[in-house]
């Protein structure tokens, strides 16, 4: 039986969480990572889960009041950690927009963020936002450059909700 459970909003959150605990060598025996398939189904999640055991959640900002209200009917306690826009804004700003292009460019994906940036709607906007859409126009895309970006983080830039995150479960 799990130890701790960590609940996050989907697929490519749980990839980023596990390959940077990999990275930065923490051991996450007994640590459940459940992608929910979006925060709307915290409720749920936490209704299953066995008693005991830590629970510590993942969510983005802009989910704020429906986690707190969540939470406010919830009676075991729960830690939560909170990306300032999404996950991909926080690997993004850890990284640097050129290093992100490196690892697009080294994915082979050069060409389809060209032809993005060039589409009208998103001629002028800023870099971050475009990657943020990059990373969910393809199917498989954000949990890929989720797993390839964490892979690249140096120890020192790792984003705070997922330091704080494996910092309390490790």
């Amino acid at each position: 039986m799990p130890r701790s459970f960590v609940l996050v909003e989907g697929e490519s959150d749980r990839t980023a969480l596990l390959t940077l605990a990999g990275r930065l060598g923490h051991d996450l025996s007994g640590v459940e990572v459940v992608s929910m398939g979006g925060i709307t189904n915290l409720r749920r999640h936490l209704a299953e889960l066995p008693g005991g055991g830590r629970v510590t959640v993942l969510h983005d900002a802009g989910e704020t009041s429906y986690v707190d209200r969540t939470l406010a009917r919830h009676h075991r306690p729960v830690e939560r950690f909170v990306c300032d826009a999404d996950l991909e804004d926080e690997l993004i700003r850890a990284l640097g927009v050129p290093r992100v292009l490196d690892v697009v460019a080294a994915a082979g994906d050069l060409a389809a963020w060209h032809i993005l940036c060039n589409q009208p709607f998103h001629r002028g906007r800023a870099e971050t936002a475009v990657l943020r859409r990059f990373f969910g126009t393809t199917s498989g895309r954000k949990e890929k450059y989720a797993a390839l970006l964490a892979a690249v983080l140096d120890p020192g830039t790792v984003p705070a909700p997922l330091a704080g995150v494996l910092a309390a479960v490790t």
